[in-house]
């Protein structure tokens, strides 16, 4: 399937599943350039984990912070939509984790009970769910089964650091109409992009706390290449420097995913 196939499909659900027929969401993170967002996404979450707690990841894709929480030894609990995610999920699940795999959506978690879960993870469907009215029902569900002292984490993909890595990594033609010359938003398609503010207003709506705001994959798309060919010595001088950057206000439009931290 292709991109124009992909965008004949109208029930968005059925194109979610479809869009990752085309990109491997388990190797998504594998290398030393996209692994940045992983290990600052897991810095930030081991500030605020306590033992005991129980873990909801929403959109859990093929469970590498699932996976990684459950080996730690936390109850957690997948929930993800594409069918191929969840057997994925299934096969790398040890006997000994305490991880419940569901094949769900995130807009629906009727089966779940208020203030149940003391940490809720929703690294993707934000930046899936098209329609405003659906995002926000989306903040909400996570607020509503989240406990009052528990915390929420959310991934956006940036607007505005979109169009660079695009066109410089990714060789998009500036001409080309992928993005409104005028407002500069990017064309929600295959992805929802939104800027570090409107990811803000959405959290603001659904009346959270916002605790955090991460940069948490900085300049690592851009500067991938770079990245990759580092020994590990300097791998971790340039995690450390990444660190140092990404909790700073002014680097957080200089990332292309943005992590914010929650509570009610």
């Amino acid at each position: 399937m292709n991109f124009e196939e992909l965008m004949e499909i109208g029930r968005e659900e059925d194109r979610v599943k479809a869009l990752y027929s085309i990109f491997n969401e388990d190797s998504r993170l594998s290398s030393k350039a996209t692994q940045v967002e992983f290990l600052t996404t897991i810095r930030q979450i081991e500030k605020h984990i306590k033992p005991g707690m129980r873990i909801l990841d929403l959109g859990a894709g093929t469970g590498t912070y699932s996976l990684y929480l459950a080996g730690k030894g936390y109850d957690v609990t997948a929930v993800e939509l594409v069918k191929d995610h969840v057997e994925l999920m299934k096969r790398k699940k040890r006997e000994d984790m305490k991880l419940e795999i569901i094949q769900g959506n995130a807009l629906e978690l009727s089966g779940f009970k208020d203030n149940y879960f003391d940490m809720v993870l929703c690294f993707g469907p934000l930046y899936h769910l098209e329609s405003m009215e659906d995002r926000l029902k989306c903040i909400n569900g996570m607020k509503r089964v989240c406990s009052n002292s528990g915390i929420m984490f959310y991934a956006f993909i940036n607007n505005d650091m979109v169009i660079a890595t695009e066109t410089m990594c990714y060789k998009a033609d500036l001409k080309s109409d992928y993005y409104n010359h005028d407002t500069f938003k990017v064309v929600d398609f295959p992805f929802v992009f939104s800027t570090a503010d409107q990811a803000r207003d959405m959290l603001k709506k659904c009346n959270i706390q916002i605790i955090g705001e991460v940069a948490s994959d900085g300049l690592s798309e851009l500067l991938a290449d770079k990245i990759n060919s580092m020994d590990d010595e300097r791998y971790a001088l340039w995690l450390n420097y990444h660190f140092y950057c990404s909790e700073k206000p002014e680097f957080l439009g200089a990332s292309n995913h943005l992590l914010f931290i929650g509570k009610k």
